[in-house]
């Protein structure tokens, strides 16, 4: 994506569109971590870490997975250390799954080193380039957030 500035003020709605699906899909990409923690497993850690045990189904659910595949990765973190299987306090025939201390300190040093290259990247651009960037942020990330946070309308499709 090569986009000089005068460029950007001038884009359509679809370009901005294609534009933060782009940078989206880049990011999911490079978060993968290259020492064997997929995006899915990571997303899932940081789920039960955000929301606290889960049951596998609804965990499943969540992430988008099938829970035979949900069930897998959950047996896979088990054995790593990074989820243990807990009661329901509200129901002890219930199995929850939920994040350790372990799992905890992985994602703690996947974002600290998530955030040294992000850091790293950002000093190259000039100051003009982050007070540009900066901006972009303050419209993007509500945007982004409005996004993930509301349902989708029929209306909201429009091609």
């Amino acid at each position: 994506m090569n986009l000089d500035m005068e460029r950007m003020e001038r884009m359509e709605p679809e370009e901005i569109a294609q534009a933060l699906a782009e940078v989206a899909g880049s990011v999911i990409r490079s978060l993968v971590d290259r020492r064997g923690m997929s995006f899915t497993t990571a997303s899932t850690l940081g789920r039960l870490e955000r929301e606290g045990p889960l049951r596998l189904t609804a965990l499943a659910a969540a992430e988008g997975v099938a829970q035979p595949s949900m069930t897998q990765l959950v047996q896979r973190l088990e054995s790593q250390g990074l989820a243990t299987r807990v009661s329901d306090p509200d129901d002890g025939r219930v199995t929850l799954v939920a994040v350790t201390d372990l799992g905890r300190q992985v994602l703690a040093e996947r974002r600290q080193e998530r955030e040294a290259r992000l850091v790293s990247l950002l000093a190259t651009l000039s100051e003009d380039e982050r007070a540009a960037l900066g901006a972009a942020m303050e419209t993007a990330v509500p945007l982004v957030r409005r996004m993930v946070h509301e349902p989708a309308r029929p209306g909201d499709l429009q091609r």
